[in-house]
C-alpha cells in the first residue's frame, strides 16, 4: 500500500470511529447539562392583576411600560432568596419562567389592561407613540430566610411617570409589600410573592392611571 493510499484509509477508519461513538457520546453530553445531572428545575409563573378600584378614570392616552431595571442578583430566571442581609442566593431547581425583570413587565402590561381604563398599552419595542413612558427599578424581589419561620416576601417597585416626547418626569412613587409565606415550601414561597407583587400591581396601576389623568391635555 502506497503512503497516499495508507493515509486515506487512516482517515477513511477515524471517520467511521467517530460515527459509532456519536451516539453515546451525545447521550453523556445531554444529561450533563443539566444542573447537577439530575432533573431540569421546575417553573413557576406569576399572575397579573385583575381586580381595581371601580372609580378609576378612563385614559384616552398611550403607555409605553420600560423594561424594569434590577440588580445582577434579581435579573435572573432563578427565584432569589436571602440567607442573610450580605448573602442571596436561589432556591435549587426552581425558576420563573422568564427574567424576573422581563416577567415583571409583562404582568404589568397585562394588568393595565386588565383594568379596562386606559386606550393603549405596551412595551417600548412595539414601537407604540406615546403620550406617557412607565420607567421602574425592579429594587426589591426575593424571598428573605426567617429562623424557624416561613420565609418573608419582599418587593419594592419604585416607578417614575414621564411625559413624552419632553420627557419630563411629572410624578414618582415606590410601591412595596413584605409579608410572610403562607408555609415553608417553595409552592408558599411562590404563592406569597404572587401575593405580594398583585398587591404592588394595583398600587402601581391605580397610581398611574389616575396620575395620568390629572396632566394637562
Amino acid at each position: 500500500m502506497t503512503l497516499p493510499t495508507q493515509r486515506r484509509h487512516t482517515r477513511t477508519l477515524a471517520a467511521a470511529l467517530a460515527l459509532a461513538l456519536a451516539p453515546s457520546l451525545l447521550g453523556g453530553c445531554a444529561g450533563s447539562l443539566l444542573p447537577g445531572g439530575g432533573e431540569p428545575p421546575r417553573l413557576f409563573a406569576l399572575t397579573p392583576k385583575s381586580t381595581f378600584a371601580p372609580d378609576l378614570p378612563t385614559i384616552r392616552r398611550q403607555l409605553i411600560i420600560e423594561l424594569p431595571q434590577a440588580a445582577a442578583g434579581l435579573n435572573s430566571t432563578r427565584i432569589a432568596i436571602l440567607q442573610s442581609a450580605t448573602s442571596l442566593n436561589y432556591y435549587a431547581r426552581a425558576s420563573w419562567t422568564d427574567l424576573a425583570p422581563v416577567m415583571v413587565q409583562t404582568l404589568m402590561v397585562e394588568s393595565f389592561e386588565n383594568s379596562g381604563r386606559i386606550v393603549a398599552v405596551g412595551r417600548e419595542s412595539i414601537g407604540l407613540r406615546a403620550d406617557f413612558t412607565l420607567k421602574t427599578d425592579l429594587r426589591e424581589f426575593q424571598a428573605r430566610h426567617q429562623d424557624g419561620k416561613p420565609p418573608l416576601i419582599h418587593v419594592r417597585v419604585n416607578a417614575k411617570l414621564v411625559r413624552m416626547p419632553e420627557r419630563q418626569i411629572v410624578a414618582a412613587q415606590t410601591f412595596e409589600e413584605a409579608a410572610p409565606a403562607g408555609g415553608s415550601g417553595l409552592e408558599s414561597a411562590v404563592a406569597g410573592f404572587d401575593d405580594a407583587l398583585g398587591k404592588v400591581l394595583k398600587r402601581l396601576v391605580e397610581w398611574s392611571l389616575r396620575t395620568i389623568a390629572a396632566q394637562p391635555e
